[in-house]
Formats: structure tokens, sequence, C-alpha cells
């Protein structure tokens, strides 16, 4: 039987794939080259790559913890085209496998805004009305996230939607952040900043071992080498400083590290070999 989740201390660690979609191949690894990339990331006749949407699912029993809830279902079907939406199999599906519905999360947390990670925050009603997907979790937003995506300029307007996040507060349904520390036992954020001004990453931590949920920092494997940061980054120079950090950190300390976009690795270790970071798949 194949392996659906990981065990991190007494936390289970569960991959909830809610399908997946494609972005150009030179966006998504910004200055280097497609004759680089495209060894590891084959792109097609539009010379997108595929990835996936891939929310994590962090129980110890009693609570049911969500970070990102990939793109949902509201987007039109010119969106939809444009960004090759593949949702055959999505958030739904994966929480039924896991014998859960979106009413059984008690709390989600937001590594940042764009529509492929809040999207499925919200949810349409046969009425047109935008609800709370999650009925009853609390929700987990970094302040300076909120307000950049509340008031997006002519750059990032094409990844921020209000329909996916402000009816949330509207339930009263968000807990803001102001700093990096603890959203929930077992649980903190830190900022990265790169990919957005307050992107942050997840830490998952349990009987002395730790998770990283990278979101954007690291959204596919192929994105460790310090040069693989995306074109989409509104402050690529920040990403890479973080990013030099983190690698060494994340090597020596023997993070498990949880990927969103990558279509093939849900998790792994990173590893020194050779003079290289390379990533030891653990899922």
């Amino acid at each position: 039987m194949s392996v659906t989740s990981l065990t991190l201390g007494r936390l289970e660690l569960r991959p909830m794939v809610d399908g997946y979609f494609a972005l150009d191949g030179g966006a998504m690894f910004g200055v280097v080259p497609k004759t680089l990339w495209s060894r590891v990331a084959a792109p097609d006749d539009r010379n997108r790559i595929r990835m996936a949407m891939r929310p994590w699912l962090v129980t110890d029993g009693s609570r049911q913890i969500l970070i990102d809830a990939g793109c949902g279902d509201k987007q039109d079907a010119k969106f939809a085209e444009i960004y090759g939406f593949d949702r055959t199999r999505h958030l739904d599906h994966a929480l039924t496998d896991a014998g859960l519905t979106a009413g059984d999360i008690d709390f989600v947390v937001a590594s940042h805004l764009h529509f492929d990670h809040a999207g499925g925050f919200t949810r349409r009603e046969a009425d047109g009305r935008i609800v709370p997907r999650f009925p009853r979790a609390r929700v987990s937003i970094r302040r300076g996230e909120w307000d950049d995506a509340m008031n997006p300029n002519e750059r990032t307007r094409a990844s921020y939607f209000r329909e996916n996040y402000a009816p949330l507060v509207e339930a009263g349904l968000v807990d803001f952040v102001e700093s990096d520390g603890d959203v929930a036992a077992g649980l903190s954020v830190r900022r990265t900043g790169g990919h957005t001004m307050h992107h942050e990453i997840v830490r998952i931590e349990s009987e002395g071992k730790v998770a990283i949920f990278a979101a954007d920092l690291l959204p596919t494997a192929a994105h460790v080498p310090l040069p693989y940061i995306m074109g989409y980054d509104l402050y690529p120079m920040d990403t890479l400083a973080f990013k030099r950090a983190f690698l060494e950190e994340a090597v020596d300390r023997e993070y498990l590290i949880l990927f969103e976009h990558d279509p093939a690795i849900a998790a792994g270790y990173l590893r020194r070999r050779e003079g290289k970071i390379v990533v030891e798949q653990a899922l």
C-alpha cells in the first residue's frame, strides 16, 4: 500500500492536493535559462510547467489544521484555461480520503494570499454568495500580507482577489499575525519576504522533530539551487538572502521540507552531497 502521510513526533502530516495548474517555465525560474531549467521541469507547447497545489493537513488526533488551501473552484473558464487547471481531483476529494469534511477543519494558516494558495479559503454558494470554505476554522493571516492583498497594484492584482479572503474577515474568522511566532500549539510562522513582502513559511514541531512548509520560498524541489528564483518574486534579492541562510539551516538541523507546488515530490530532506545541496525524497 502506498504511503499517504508522514509522522512527525506525535503529529501526522498529510498532503492534500487541490489539483494541478501550469505556469510559464521562464517565469518560474527567473534568470535561469531554459536550457537548464527544462532539464528538471519539462515545458508544454505553451512553455508552461506542471505545478501541484498541495495544502498540508496537520493533525494530532484532536485538531485538524490546514496550511493553505489551493485555488478552490470559483475561477471562470477563461481563467482556468489560461492557467491550465486540472482539478479532476481536488481538496474535497483529499478531505474525504482523510475521513474529513471542510466542516472538520479547526484552524487554517495562510502562507500568503495569492490565488493558488488562498482561493480555496472561500466557496461560491448556488445563489452566488461567497462564503468561508471552512465554516468553523480560525484563519491565521499576516497583517502586512492582508494589507497588500487588499490594496494590489498593477503588478500584483493578477494574483490577489478579495473574494478569496475578505469574506473571512466579514465572518469574524481571521486571526491577524503581526510578527513571527506561534500561531497554534506546535506551529509557528516566519516571514521570508521575497516572493511577497510578507510571505511566510510554517514551522511544525513535535517531540524534537521539525518540518517546514516552504510555500513559495521553495515551490518545487527544482528550486533548491540558489539562482533558481521565480520571476514572480517581487523582491528576489530578499528571496536569495533568506534562502541562502535557510538552506544551510535546513541541512544542519535535518528539517523535513514540505513542498507545495512540486508535482512529484511532496516532501524531502535537504542533504549536502559533493558540494551541492540536494533533495532526498521522503514522500
